[in-house]
């Protein structure tokens, strides 16, 4: 009996746990919806309040696997499939930069992230496209990585400060 150990886990543990796994589950679900200007703005604005609330890490955690649903229900076209490493990257970006400036002013970080994600994005698919898909279907696949990318990271980040606030 005197082996016998009681794992305890406080409360704001379990609401820091619960946060993470709703927010990732959103995340994950979002893809589902087929729409990129809807799973776009989702998707960002999950990354924006993950990181808001749980830090870098979770924000980080959470912007892997949205890109892996998108490419297995057809968001993300198959040829795409070499960008997934980029886009994780790109949500990283987000995630980092929005972390480091929010404190100093929450729109700030938000634009600056979504930009430099952007570029990021637009940077890479223009590389990688280039190297893998035929030259009619090239412009098309860029498309997806470049401004619409810019315009959801921007919108979500306008729905997270929503979140944000009602949460505090």
């Amino acid at each position: 009996m005197n082996n016998i150990k009681i794992l305890a886990i406080d409360r704001a543990k379990i609401n820091i746990l619960i946060q993470f796994i709703v927010l990732t589950g959103i995340a994950v679900i979002a893809p589902l919806i087929g729409q990129q200007a809807i799973t776009g703005p989702i998707v960002n604005a999950t990354l924006f309040i993950a990181t808001a609330f749980l830090g870098v890490r979770a924000g980080i955690l959470v912007g892997l696997l949205p890109s892996i649903i998108a490419l297995s229900v057809g968001l993300l076209p198959a040829v795409l499939a070499p960008m997934l490493v980029f886009i994780m990257t790109g949500n990283a970006i987000l995630v980092i930069v929005f972390d480091f400036l929010r404190n100093k002013n929450y729109w700030l970080g938000v634009v600056v992230a979504s930009v430099l994600k952007f570029i990021f994005l637009f940077a890479s698919s223009s590389i990688v496209v280039n190297l893998i898909i035929k030259t009619e279907l090239a412009s098309r696949v860029a498309g997806i990585m470049s401004f619409p990318q810019l315009f959801t990271a921007l919108a979500g980040g306008a729905l997270a400060y929503l979140v944000i606030k009602a949460g505090r």
